[in-house]
């Protein structure tokens, strides 16, 4: 995804997005993977003259980004990455409809809308990181069945849109085999650890083009 000189860089998401910055200033980026990045392009690009927003928010799943996509439209985005879905599942695990061919096509319909609205605002430059989850603990292994079809869902969109995608799920469980698990994502499965969280990084980092 390219990157210009004064753009306006969003990252749009839930608690992995968020992590740790005050909502109650509208310039703070957090602790996790979001200042890692910037801190990377602002040792590397500072001539660009950019300016950095986090507008993820914990437990937030896609129809969540729907309802308050003007808290990331205000920020005047020329580019933005973008990353949901785990609580889609999450927050299903154990009730009606985990799984279900109607659940998949729900979040499908409404992260369409999502990537829609974004278009029509004119934002063309999107990089899309894929839900993921790791095997520990072992009960995550059970929402690989409503996990995975939302991962194919979300690279069929991307596709769609012509969009940039960062295949996240595989990443991180590839980075899991040589590091460890809980090393990536503590005691969860989902929320990185500052490991975890530099493996975030970096791949965003590799998908960017810096034009001057």
């Amino acid at each position: 995804m390219e990157i210009r000189q004064h753009d306006h860089l969003v990252f749009f998401g839930d608690s992995i997005t968020e992590w740790g910055r005050d909502k109650n200033n509208p310039e703070s980026l957090g602790n996790g993977y979001v200042s890692l990045v910037v801190a990377d392009i602002l040792e590397h690009h500072p001539d660009l003259k950019l300016q950095f927003f986090n507008r993820g928010i914990g437990g937030n799943k896609v129809q969540d980004l729907v309802d308050r996509v003007e808290d990331c439209l205000s920020c005047q985005p020329d580019a933005l990455v973008l990353m949901v879905g785990i609580n889609d599942v999450w927050h299903l695990v154990g009730k009606d409809g985990f799984a279900s061919l109607a659940e998949q096509k729900r979040f499908e319909t409404t992260y369409r809308k999502l990537l829609q609205t974004l278009k029509d605002a004119g934002i063309d430059r999107i990089l899309l990181m894929e839900p993921y989850v790791l095997d520990y603990p072992e009960d995550r292994i059970e929402w690989r069945r409503d996990l995975d079809p939302k991962i194919q869902i979300v690279r069929h969109l991307a596709r769609e849109f012509k969009l940039e995608l960062i295949p996240l799920d595989g990443l991180m469980n590839e980075q899991a085999l040589r590091s460890g698990r809980r090393e990536l994502t503590g005691e969860d499965g989902v929320h990185p650890t500052l490991a975890g969280a530099m493996v975030i990084a970096q791949e965003i980092l590799k998908r960017l083009t810096f034009v001057y």
